[in-house]
């Protein structure tokens, strides 16, 4: 059975974006970048929702291909394209880049996947792991929260109708004060 990872950047007030999806706080340090991008080689396969798909399509494609990427973002853009990605969504019906997309029931699709042997899978995008979480599917949260209050937006934890305990795993401190904390679902 593979391992289901949820894990992003997120506000100390919890949130994924500030309103109107403004993510513009949540630029990572070179540590953090590499962190994310060491997270990706290890997974093999990623799950994202709709919205974070597109913001992730719109730059990485070609990422490596920038006047300015660094010797990292040129790591990343590649094995970005290279990792196998499933998209969810019934509103889009294309996707690029290893991707294959998925229309149906998420929460059904994604116990199938995770059934399946293979390595770690990630997930991605608030509503589409919200699912996931409430269907207990999560195996580790992976939180990297940077000392910043934006109000409002999208929030890294959805409304749940049953605890969930969680045993820490990790914790340490990156530049620029980000808080960088795994857990693993108690089961």
């Amino acid at each position: 059975m593979r391992k289901l990872i949820y894990g992003m950047n997120l506000s100390l007030d919890g949130y994924i974006a500030a309103p109107r999806d403004d993510i513009g706080w949540s630029v990572p340090s070179d540590e953090l970048f590499q962190f994310w991008s060491d997270q990706l080689q290890a997974t093999d396969l990623t799950l994202y929702g709709r919205k974070l798909w597109q913001t992730m399509s719109s730059y990485w494609p070609t990422g490596d291909q920038q006047p300015n990427a660094t010797p990292a973002e040129i790591e990343f853009a590649r094995r970005w394209r290279d990792m196998p990605k499933v998209v969810f969504s019934s509103t889009i019906d294309k996707v690029d880049w290893n991707t294959r997309l998925v229309t149906g029931e998420a929460v059904a699709e994604i116990t199938r996947l995770k059934a399946e042997d293979g390595g770690p899978m990630d997930i991605g995008g608030a509503t589409l792991a919200g699912a996931a979480m409430r269907a207990g599917l999560i195996d580790e949260y992976v939180l990297a929260t940077a000392p910043v209050l934006v109000g409002g937006g999208t929030p890294f934890f959805t409304a749940l109708d049953n605890w969930v305990n969680l045993n820490m795993v990790e914790t340490r401190t990156l530049p620029g004060g980000v808080i960088l904390s795994r857990y693993e679902t108690r089961r």
